[in-house]
């Protein structure tokens, strides 16, 4: 498979961890999204792809924590870096 930026074959998959902020002052109070997918990066332009699993994907259309989902959450300062309940 080629880049879809640049045509090239030279990519390589890696593991990564993201975390996916929602935009904006108004969405300040949305949970922080993790997410630890596998990456292919194309080593000549940087183009970088990854899914973004079901459940994170759930939480990302909600604006709200979904259970089994790693969320940092600034509104209940307790669940602070633990899973969602």
């Amino acid at each position: 498979m080629s880049c879809k930026s640049c045509q090239s074959e030279n990519q390589r998959n890696f593991t990564a961890e993201v975390a996916i902020h929602f935009p904006g002052l108004k969405d300040l109070d949305k949970p922080i999204v993790w997410v630890f997918p596998k990456v292919l990066v194309c080593l000549d332009c940087g183009f970088t792809e990854f899914t973004v699993p079901e459940k994170e994907l759930r939480v990302l259309m909600t604006g709200s924590a979904v259970e089994d989902t790693v969320v940092l959450d600034e509104r209940e300062p307790s669940k602070k870096g633990s899973r969602a309940s």
